[in-house]
Parts: structure tokens; C-alpha cells; sequence
């Protein structure tokens, strides 16, 4: 699989990654960090102990990487959650479906990415 190939099997902007980045070649580094990110676990181990501020900075994170690489899906859905945890004191159920959007993005994301490496 190509870094192209990967961006559209993710629904990603491969133009403006390469209007950034401007070499695969660099996509592809950047992209492949990911693998190891901590991001994604942190935010679900941090809403799994109700510690909302950890989860808001794990989201935050998530969606300032998927912006900077133009993976857009999961910087929508990051995003959304993110605004949803600013200023969270509790959890709440109506972040469910925000969690289960983001997770379903990074799920996908990662997939097509281990494809890549």
C-alpha cells in the first residue's frame, strides 16, 4: 500500500499532507509514529477512571496529530469529543457516542496504517 492508497482507505487529505509535508517519503515517518502513540490508550484509561481532565488532554492531543497529518476523520472526531471533555467534571452518557466514533476513527485509522508499514 502507498501513503495515497492509505490516505483514501482512511478518508484522510493526502493534498494537504503533501501541500505540508510535501514527501511520502516524510508522510510515511510521521504516519507510522502513530503505531506507538500513546494517545488513543491514555484517553480510554482515563475515561475508564472518570479522570475527564487526563481524557480532555489525551482527545486534545489526538486531534492536534490528526490535524497536523491531515487524518481527517479522527480529527472530526477528536475534535467533537475533545470540546465535549473541556471543562468536563464528570462523565456522563452523552459522551458515549463521541468515545464510540473516535474509537470506530482510530480503529480504522490504525488498520490501514499497519497496512502501510
Amino acid at each position: 500500500m502507498t501513503v495515497k492508497e492509505c490516505y483514501e482507505a482512511i478518508g484522510a487529505d493526502y493534498e494537504d499532507v503533501m501541500g505540508r509535508l510535501r514527501k511520502d517519503e516524510r508522510v510515511q515517518k510521521f504516519v507510522l509514529k502513530l503505531l506507538d502513540d500513546k494517545s488513543y490508550e491514555l484517553l480510554e484509561n482515563s475515561v475508564a477512571s472518570k479522570d475527564m481532565s487526563e481524557a480532555f488532554r489525551a482527545a486534545h492531543t489526538l486531534k492536534g496529530v490528526c490535524q497536523n497529518l491531515s487524518l481527517t476523520p479522527l480529527f472530526q472526531s477528536a475534535s467533537e469529543l475533545a470540546e465535549r471533555l473541556r471543562n468536563a467534571q464528570d462523565y456522563s452518557e452523552d459522551m458515549e457516542p463521541l468515545l464510540e466514533q473516535v474509537k470506530k476513527d482510530y480503529t480504522h485509522m490504525i488498520d490501514c496504517i499497519r497496512q502501510l508499514a
